[in-house]
């Protein structure tokens, strides 16, 4: 590290800096490296960048110096993935399997997966090369099960995916129920501000709302839908049909009835029996304006006032329970949360699979090891072991410019 003043072409001063030097192989990207560590106004920054550039260097790329850091062998390509989960993540849950997968065991319990698949591999081909005079024959039944082991454990990696995308996609909440039944109080009351407008007039909301919002350390995406009625307006219709599409891709849906209303319960199951999802939380909302509610009520209603706030915690509570539910299979440092991993691992499943079949069948073991071969790769794939430009790109293209 050495302190001085960073000059221009022309020599003058332009800033009082520091300036390190990292040799090949002490760096964040394997190679030679310098940093400079300038003030950190915008002005400043832009002006030295400007001379760095004018003296023959160039910009970074999207991810230049993680892809610099995979491509010298300082991380695999699990870990870059990781660098760009940990910069993008916005709550306690992203950050740390952002974290874990930097920085934890889960490219090991990836490489010893595919260890195990390559050990496999290496004995039925050595039977194929070698006579029955040069190598003792594998026995059908322990490669059976030692395949089977090792799809069961992929299988259960793959299917951690589930909470993984919870965690780096945030948890889908769609707020929904027939006109005026409250949707955008309790909208706004989940966010604690006045997003929505609200008004008695059925058919305020048209449009649908958006916002995120951190729940218990996770990123929970609230959706207030427009209301659900038969009479609506041509622009209304059009709002309901992006609720259904919204409800179609939610993780739960949040159905509000409005309990000061005759025939409500029979209007309540009627509406969620049509949605056809099964993660519902119903919600009766507007108990202030019923006497003796409490005597109404049943077991599988939330009662709510967005007007007073009666129920909001319980509320609170019950979707925190929904979201660790949906991630309650997850270990530290092997969740899986990119689409691409889930994707290998389930090539990998299908073809390990595959290879067992063809053992319990007596095929030859050619094919098994075939199908064994494709898993080997589906697996490589994911550490980098085994990767094209295309995918390369595809995966720096996500990150900041320069990191």
């Amino acid at each position: 590290m050495r302190y001085g003043h960073f000059l221009s072409a022309a020599g003058a001063t332009i800033d009082e800096v520091l300036a390190v030097f990292m040799p090949r192989g002490h760096s964040y990207t394997g190679l030679d490296q310098a940093e400079i560590f300038c003030h950190g106004g915008s002005q400043v920054v832009r002006v030295i960048l400007d001379e760095i550039v004018t003296a023959g260097a160039r910009p970074a790329e999207p991810g230049e110096f993680t892809r610099l850091a995979f491509l010298n062998g300082r991380i695999d390509l699990a870990k870059a993935e990781a660098v760009a989960e940990l910069i993008a993540a916005s709550t306690q849950a992203s950050y740390e399997a952002g974290r874990e997968h930097l920085i934890g065991d889960y490219s090991g319990y990836v490489n010893e997966l595919r260890s195990s698949l390559v050990a496999i591999l290496a004995d039925i081909e050595a039977s194929i090369d070698f006579s029955d005079d040069e190598a003792d024959p594998v026995d059908p039944g322990i490669l059976a099960t030692a395949l089977n082991e090792v799809s069961d454990k992929i299988a259960q990696l793959a299917a951690t995916y589930r909470g993984g995308r919870i965690i780096r996609e945030g948890y889908q909440v769609a707020i929904c129920g027939r006109p005026n039944a409250g949707k955008s109080s309790l909208f706004n009351l989940l966010l604690d501000q006045e997003r929505a407008l609200i008004d008695r007039e059925p058919g305020t909301t048209r449009d649908y709302l958006s916002e995120w919002i951190d729940l218990d350390g996770f990123a929970v995406n609230l959706i207030d839908t427009a209301g659900i009625r038969t009479d609506a307006g041509r622009v209304e219709k059009q709002g309901q049909t992006w609720s259904q599409e919204i409800i179609a891709r939610a993780d739960i849906v949040l159905w509000l009835a409005d309990v000061s209303l005759p025939n409500w319960q029979k209007n309540a199951r009627d509406d969620i029996g049509g949605l056809g999802v099964s993660s519902i939380i119903l919600i009766g909302n507007k108990i202030d304006l019923v006497s003796n509610w409490y005597i109404e009520a049943d077991s599988n209603l939330l009662s709510l006032s967005c007007m007073t706030k009666e129920g909001l915690g319980d509320l609170r509570k019950t979707l925190i329970e929904h979201i660790n539910e949906g991630v309650r299979d997850l270990t530290a440092g092997q969740v899986v949360t990119s689409a691409r991993h889930r994707n290998c691992l389930d090539r990998a499943a299908k073809a390990t699979a595959l290879a067992r079949e063809s053992v319990e069948a007596g095929e030859s073991p050619e094919i098994t090891a075939f199908e064994l071969r494709q898993s080997v790769e589906a697996l490589a794939e994911i550490t980098g072991q085994v990767y094209t430009e295309e995918i390369l790109g595809e995966i720096f293209s996500r990150f900041c410019v320069g990191k």
